[in-house]
């Protein structure tokens, strides 16, 4: 599982159905599944006559993107433009997000294979060029990093450059200005940073050069000659003539100036200068060398040096930005400072963002007052210097593994290794509270009575929160290893408390969740717990482990190992999560090690289950999902492996979390009919007929939306 388990070799994975002449043991039919070369037995439930005949068909329902929680800040610059169209543009994962700033609504570009690195606006401010890294699948083979240019108005990809040419991943793009955006020049993240030009309407690359060893971290045309590029990065700015189908370049001159050791971003000013923002705090404005040959050496007259250092921040620069009239903002790092600049650099205003939102990683104008601004912390703030600023945008900073949806209201909580705990509304797309806890939160579940939720950590302590007053209601502790699930029995008299120890522990609960004592503990597992489920008469747990066991509990008997498995072949659960299991067994494809699949969830209605995998998927399967090969859904948008999924309490919406790209993606669920799926309690309806002509490789993938 990643990030929670070290994948070895891959080794051989099959399904083997035992038929009746042998797959009948002492006590009823079985099935052998092998992980990794470790037989994993599966008992048939009592009202499954033919196994071998089961029809696995595609799910009825269908997924479909309707929001995007996050902004990629914490590594990215440049990333946050707002259209004409009132829309602010941005990225996280593989999607483009388009929000609309008064109408509060998201579309999304999503015809990226990997994450999303740099964005450039076309001077027509309708075009986009968005470039992704280059990822791998899910043999491990390398993908090819690319750059799309789009249509924002329709989300119609117009161009396709660079398969084939450029290495590991886009990390700077931007569009020509004199010519009417004509030209796109591209940074690649090779060991060289390829830098390269392209008539991109025709996919025709006019030149190529090696920039530098040393990271490159901005790329932009002089907007007054499309002949002239400037790239700056790790101690260096150069200064770049296309000629001929050849680019050439000249180094910017430090001279008596402290060379600094990142020149992070520039801008052309009205006048021409060039300014560069710095590591050392420094706004430097760059002009033609007038001095002599003398001095300089030979070829003095065409180098760039600098003219003036002007201070401008505590910390680095991150980020510079030309307003209409000439004036100029900068945005600072270690102070967290907005400051405007007149055209010949006298301070005007500042001001200082909140500390929990980070630095200031980018500026965009909206009304030459109004300013939306992308911070460090991976949000996306809207404001002015009089007002201040406000959150419109919010995620997480680092990997999430903790999801839960609440009982009865659509709002759902996160947790991860920022140690933020954040609770969102997913009416209203929004971020309800977040709280910082003081270890990194790795699992969570509501109590059923909804009023409180419970919290497990990576040392082994796990706290009980109220919802509405945040208030701490319960702080325990259980081994001194991580956590990794928790989880309140169908009447919230009991939670288990899963434990990379081995162990189980389970709590008698009272007083609506707020008061908790110890009843007992499960112990039997050889490996750490990574999965559980409570019968729907809450007094059985079915547990998974990180060896792949199946195990069964009786709880209410005194916490006790069912050493016979095959009498809990018919038990019902009141939810399922744990990725091994008959009911599930199609959800694992050929070839997987054991550890592909980290979460999966069946829905409240028992006709969908959704699984996480490693390889950046949300998958949909119908349930019950016991035959191997079994067709799925399948849905891109993750640029990590996705962690944990859940369904909101009306089954109406499926969250995925990202766990490297700290993205959460809110599927809406669609199609499909009312009513329990799944063989049902009284096992009347399986959902699934007895046929020959199942097509076992059948797959779809999500719904294009309009002008995809």
């Amino acid at each position: 599982m990643a990030g929670q388990d070290v994948k070895g070799d891959p080794l051989s994975s099959s399904i083997r159905s035992q038929g009746s002449s042998r797959g009948r043991t002492t006590q009823g039919q079985s099935i052998k599944m092998f992980l990794r070369g470790r037989p994993i037995t599966m008992y048939i439930p009592s009202n499954i006559q033919n196994y071998e005949e089961l029809k696995m068909d595609l799910p009825a329902e269908k997924l479909e993107l309707d929001w995007v929680y996050g902004y990629r800040g914490r590594d990215c610059r440049a990333n946050l433009y707002l259209l004409p169209s009132g829309e602010a543009v941005y990225f996280i994962a593989c999607v483009v997000v388009l929000y609309h700033l008064s109408q509060r609504t998201q579309r999304h570009y999503r015809k990226h294979t990997d994450c999303v690195r740099c964005l450039a606006i076309h001077p027509d401010k309708i075009r986009v060029a968005s470039g992704q890294t280059a990822g791998v699948d899910k043999d491990g083979k390398p993908l090819q990093p690319l750059v799309h240019i789009w249509d924002s108005g329709t989300l119609a990809t117009l161009q396709t450059i660079g398969l084939g040419t450029f290495e590991r991943g886009v990390s700077s793009v931007a569009f020509s200005q004199s010519d009417s955006g004509a030209s796109l020049c591209v940074v690649d993240e090779s060991n060289e940073h390829m830098l390269s030009v392209w008539d991109w309407a025709k996919g025709i690359k006019q030149a190529e050069v090696k920039s530098t060893n040393e990271a490159v971290l901005a790329v932009e045309f002089n907007p007054g000659d499309s002949s002239n590029i400037i790239t700056s990065g790790k101690s260096h700015v150069h200064f770049w003539t296309l000629s001929g189908g050849a680019l050439t370049k000249k180094q910017g001159i430090f001279g008596k100036y402290k060379k600094p050791k990142f020149i992070l971003c520039f801008v052309f000013s009205l006048t021409g200068d060039v300014l560069t923002g710095d590591s050392e705090g420094n706004i430097l404005t760059w002009g033609k060398s007038r001095a002599d040959t003398k001095t300089l050496g030979k070829g003095a007259k065409e180098t760039f040096q600098i003219m003036r250092q002007t201070r401008a921040h505590e910390g680095s620069v991150f980020t510079l930005y030309v307003l209409q009239g000439g004036a100029l903002l900068s945005g600072g790092g270690k102070d967290r400072k907005i400051i405007r600049w007149s055209a010949d650099l006298a301070p005007e205003r500042e001001c200082e963002i909140p500390e929990q939102f980070g630095a200031v990683r980018t500026i965009a104008d909206v009304d030459g007052e109004e300013l939306l601004v992308g911070t460090t912390r991976n949000a996306i703030l809207r404001g002015t210097f009089s007002d201040g600023f406000v959150a419109i945008v919010q995620g997480h900073v680092d990997e999430m593994w903790g999801l839960a949806t609440h009982p009865s209201q659509n709002v759902f909580l996160t947790c991860g290794n920022d140690k933020q705990l954040c609770l969102w509304n997913a009416e209203e797309h929004s971020l309800d509270w977040s709280t910082t806890l003081e270890e990194s939160g790795l699992c969570a579940d509501f109590c059923p009575s909804g009023t409180v939720v419970s919290v497990g950590l990576n040392t082994g302590r796990w706290l009980v929160l109220d919802l509405r007053t945040r208030e701490l209601v319960s702080d325990l502790t259980d081994g001194n290893e991580q956590l990794s699930v928790m989880r309140y029995s169908p009447d919230g008299s009991y939670l288990a408390v899963g434990s990379h120890d081995n162990f189980i522990y389970i709590y008698s609960v009272s007083e609506s969740g707020r008061r908790y004592t110890r009843f007992g503990k499960c112990t039997g597992h050889s490996s750490f717990i990574t999965h559980l489920d409570w019968s729907k008469d809450g007094k059985y747990i079915m547990s998974n482990s990180g060896d792949y066991e199946i195990l069964y509990w009786d709880v209410a008997g005194g916490c006790k190992l069912l050493r016979n498995r095959y009498e809990s072949k018919d038990r019902e659960w009141a939810s399922y999560t744990c990725v091994l299991g008959f009911h599930v067994m199609g959800v694992w494809l050929e070839g997987s090690d054991g550890t592909d699949i980290n979460a999966l969830c069946r829905s409240h209605n028992e006709r969908m289950v959704a699984m996480a995998d490693d390889f950046c998927k949300v998958h949909l399967f119908q349930y019950p999902c016991p035959k191997p090969k079994a067709p799925s859904h399948k849905y891109e948008g993750h640029g990590s492996h996705v962690t944990n999924v859940g369904f909101t309490s009306s089954d109406s919406h499926l969250l995925s979390l990202g766990g490297k790209d700290t993205c959460i993606l809110q599927w809406r669920v669609t199609g499909g009919a009312s009513g329990p799926g799944g063989w049902g309690r009284e096992h009347q309806a399986p959902a699934f007929t007895a046929s020959a002509s199942a097509s076992a490789s059948s797959t779809s993938t999500n719904s294009p939306e309009p002008g995809m």
